[in-house]
């Protein structure tokens, strides 16, 4: 692994191997988080809890393309239909991907794009004042 023997050294050099494995592979394998512990010296528990509550995190193998749509305050009043349509639209739920492994569909709680929200992010392109289509594809 990596980016455990270039970043082991760093203080507090849990989260940016993590960042960096995600940025590698696109999520955290379940069966990294063994090595990573085993290379940090911390518990196998320590590092999955870290895994698991942050949620930038994916513990799955995304789709090509990942829609993060924003959940925080300001959009949130917004968006209920566009929700609804994108959910409808690609058949998944939030952290659910469409059959052909073609789009992930996640929720974000901001995207710092508020004065023009309702926002999402497709793969990393933002947009705002979004509304709902047809077709999510």
């Amino acid at each position: 692994m990596g980016a455990c023997a270039r970043l082991k050294a760093l203080p507090g050099a849990l989260l940016p191997i993590l960042h960096a494995v995600q940025e590698t592979l696109t999520y955290i394998p379940k069966d990294a988080v063994p090595l990573i512990a085993r290379e940090l010296n911390l518990s196998v528990a320590e590092v999955h809890g870290v895994v698991t509550s942050i949620t930038t995190f994916s513990k799955k193998r995304p789709g090509r393309h990942v829609v993060h749509l924003c959940r925080a305050e300001a959009c949130r009043r917004l968006q209920r239909a566009r929700r609804r349509t994108a959910k409808a639209s690609l058949g998944v739920d939030f952290h659910g991907t469409t059959r052909d492994g073609a789009i992930t569909l996640e929720p974000v709680y901001c995207l710092g794009n508020c004065a023009l929200g309702p926002s999402l992010m497709i793969d990393q392109q933002l947009h705002g004042a979004s509304r709902p289509s047809a077709s999510m594809r």
